[in-house]
């Protein structure tokens, strides 16, 4: 434990006693921001260091600062020199605090670490913004970029729009153990990044010493809150939380997103006057969420819990919606006697419940109060509450999300019409691409359940009803017969009469809940179903019965008219399941009716790969070697089924935070993808513990989004060129010839005592000291 707070502390940088710089003048000062581009970042981090340590010495006092700072001291001296007198005195040091010392001191250096984040990445938007301003070439993960890419590869615009036209680009948030943040403090955080910006936007004195104070309040709220929480997230607060960074980031960012790539297209590659491809971009890039609907390894997610979380994604959708009109309809004030407007403005007016003498002359506002009065019947009817602000009068709500944005180009048309598209543009535009982006659903909700639990609820179903008494202990072969037969008969196998356990009951009611959500909220609100531990065909056979027993599954597997309403996503996820992949799928494909069935249902194949249970599994390199051949494998084999029947290949990357779980940078993990494997489609996990970071500042997390555009954009630039896919050209034998000669060894030869490079793998000295390395065998 020494080991690890000497190697946390020492990283540090003097941060509680900052010595003040000499006095310069405005230009010396400019001058040494100029020759080192981080002095500013530096500057801010004193800034925030200084605060702190004031807070400490005011609320802890004097001893505990002095206490916090002797550690920083130490820390630095002996990372710096090495010196065993200065770790030894840090030793002691540490060993002596008291309980209570030993809280002040984990909190003064973790607030510190939070402070220097912030200000970090407050230092990441303002280079690129100083790099933009003096003329920089744009950065190899920006989206201008990759669309310089496709330009210098001899991309046109029409071949542009029709990628962006099937594109799919998914974030797909999930909840995780490991994501400890209150929001509390994330609120915060924002709140002091805000303040960084304000600050460096001003260089009145006076001005700056009012930002100063209101950061000092914000780092003595962070103070005094606690970091983590006493109880266990229940799945409403995982959702809640989820759902906060919609109002933080993505509500403002997704428009800017779209403008700014609209911008750079256009800029790029102009339309020609009266160029059909000069329409609004098409919503490829869709939320997805799994908290809520991710029932594997979790019994308090029912469907119940599902219900709330489409209730509360609506909500969150549509009150945002209604704030927007109603900002909106304080601006458009303007009147017919002074501009004219469309007829079918007017006619939009006509329909509104706004009786008011007052605007009688302003068409535009009693349109938006006809909307938002429609949209209020939409939170009603979907969330089940009342608008904060009650509208004017009553109305139908609408019929969905399309016609909502209909009548937003209803109002864009007339104010272009008009001589008012800056108002358009300023207000209209960002609402239509926020509303064809989220809808009224917000996010696509993913189903994910474990497939033993899957083949439980069919054992008793089909126990019941006399045509099995275990299935379980059918081999693969008679469970396959079955349950093709069970798909080819129009009966259901639930007895309505018939008492079933609990658990088979709370699983099938979320099937149900699935079925009235889609009539609800949408087909969009539920589409995929992700099987977990998904290792045989049957497997996929048992989730298109339990769609059959709910209503989603339509017509039988041999007829004509079949289709599923949800996706069948098999979750492959340890290395065994990774290299019996292609053949499950093979062997799936192979069944009478199925290819059929897949192409009635939308002609699209998602399949998802798993990342943390692969590195657990057999270790990073394996994994990652597993996960290659498997992409590669697959995307052969829907090659041909794409050239045969159409049907086209998705891949869901399940990927974690950690490098040991997969994570990285996202950029760089879609360009390392085997070619033909991303086509323009790619879902992505966004875990738990990483939200906060690549979402939590609004600015950062249109960076993060922008990243997974330019990639996805790069990836498929060669292959638009030359309109084919390059055929891979790594193989086994290939790998074995790049890497050289197997380096892991077989766990019993690591536990030989000789020294070798298994050995010196497995053991680090550290410190003087030998820290065991629990990493496994790899191949």
């Amino acid at each position: 434990m020494l080991r690890i707070w000497h190697a946390l502390i020492a990283s540090l940088r003097p941060i509680f006693v900052i010595p003040h710089p000499p006095a310069m003048s405005t230009r010396t000062a400019a001058a040494r921001h100029s020759s080192d581009p981080d002095a500013a970042l530096f500057d801010d981090i004193r800034l925030l260091g200084r605060l702190l340590g004031d807070l400490i010495r005011e609320q802890e006092g004097q001893e505990m600062f002095d206490i916090v700072e002797s550690i920083r001291q130490l820390s630095v001296k002996f990372h710096r020199d090495g010196d065993a007198k200065d770790r030894r005195a840090l030793d002691k040091l540490l060993s002596s605090l008291s309980r209570d010392q030993a809280v002040s001191v984990i909190r003064a250096f973790s607030y510190f670490s939070i402070l220097a984040n912030i200000a970090e990445d407050h230092h990441v938007l303002r280079r690129a913004e100083q790099d933009a301003e003096r003329g920089a070439p744009p950065q190899r993960d920006s989206v201008r970029a990759a669309l310089e890419v496709l330009k210098a590869t001899g991309v046109e615009r029409k071949q542009l729009m029709q990628f962006f036209d099937q594109a799919l680009i998914s974030p797909v948030l999930t909840a995780h153990p490991t994501e400890v943040q209150r929001k509390s403090v994330l609120d915060a955080e924002r709140a002091l990044a805000r303040l960084l910006v304000e600050r460096d936007a001003t260089r009145l004195p006076h001005k700056r010493a009012d930002i100063e104070d209101a950061m000092r309040a914000r780092v003595v709220q962070l103070w005094q809150t606690r970091l983590l929480r006493y109880v266990r997230l229940r799945v409403s607060d995982e959702i809640k939380n989820a759902l906060s960074f919609y109002n933080a980031t993505f509500f403002s960012q997704f428009p800017r997103l779209y403008r700014d790539l609209q911008r750079d297209i256009d800029t790029l590659f102009p339309a020609d006057p009266g160029d059909a491809t000069k329409t609004d971009l098409p919503a490829f890039f869709r939320m997805g969420h799994w908290i809520g609907g991710d029932r594997d390894g979790n019994p308090f997610v029912t469907a119940e819990t599902l219900s709330y979380a489409l209730r509360m994604q609506s909500r969150t959708a549509i009150e945002h919606y209604m704030a927007e009109v109603h900002a909106i309809g304080g601006e458009l004030s303007i009147s017919a006697l002074l501009a004219s407007a469309s007829p079918e403005l007017m006619a939009l007016a006509e329909c509104s419940p706004d009786l008011s003498e007052h605007r009688s002359d302003e068409p535009y506002r009693r349109a938006l109060i006809g909307m938002y009065a429609r949209l209020a019947a939409n939170l009603r009817k979907l969330a089940g509450v009342e608008a904060l602000l009650p509208e004017v009068g009553s109305a139908e709500p609408y019929a969905n999300a399309d016609e909502f944005i209909a009548d937003l180009r209803t109002i864009r048309a007339s104010l272009r019409s008009h001589h008012a598209e800056a108002l358009a543009r300023a207000r209209i535009d960002p609402l239509i691409r926020a509303a064809g982006v989220f809808g009224f659903r917000l996010a696509t909700i993913d189903l994910r359940q474990s497939s033993d639990q899957h083949e439980a609820v069919l054992r008793e179903l089909l126990g019941a009803s006399g045509l099995c008494p275990n299935y379980s202990h059918l081999d693969e072969e008679a469970k396959q017969a079955l349950l093709i037969r069970c798909l080819n008969d129009p009966r259901p196998l639930r007895l309505p009469n018939h008492t079933y356990s609990d658990w088979t009951r709370s699983e099938l009611a979320v099937f149900d809940r699935a079925y009235s959500a889609r009539r609800d909220f949408g087909p969009r609100a539920i589409r995929q179903y992700i099987i977990s531990h998904s290792e045989t065909v049957s497997d996929l056979l048992e989730l298109l019965l339990l769609q059959k027993e709910a209503g989603l599954f339509h017509g039988t597997l041999d007829s004509h008219d079949s289709h599923a309403e949800l996706l069948v996503v098999p979750l492959f996820e340890t290395i065994n399941d990774l290299r019996n992949a292609p053949a499950i799928m093979r062997d799936f494909y192979a069944l009478p009716g199925v290819i059929g069935l897949v192409q009635r249902s939308g002609g699209e194949q998602e399949i998802m790969l798993g990342y943390s249970d692969s590195n657990k599994d057999g270790g990073f390199f394996t994994s990652n070697w597993e996960l290659y051949c498997a992409e590669v494998a697959l995307a052969a084999q829907f090659e041909l089924l794409k050239a045969e029947h159409g049907i086209t290949l998705r891949l869901f990357h399940g990927r974690g935070g950690t490098v040991g779980r997969g994570g990285g940078p996202s950029f760089d993990a879609i360009l390392a993808q085997p070619p033909g494997t991303v086509n323009g489609q790619i879902r992505l996990t966004e875990q738990g513990e990483v939200i906060t970071s690549k979402y939590g500042n609004p600015d950062i997390g249109l960076r993060n989004l922008e990243r997974e555009i330019g990639s996805v954009c790069r990836k498929v630039a060669v292959r638009m060129a030359e309109g084919a896919t390059s055929r891979v050209t790594v193989t086994p034998k290939a790998a074995e010839r790049l890497l050289g000669p197997v380096r892991f060894l077989p766990d019993e030869q690591l536990l030989q005592d000789s020294i070798g490079v298994a050995t010196g793998l497995a053991w680090t000295p550290v410190g003087g000291d030998i820290l065991s390395m629990a990493e496994r065998g790899l191949m």
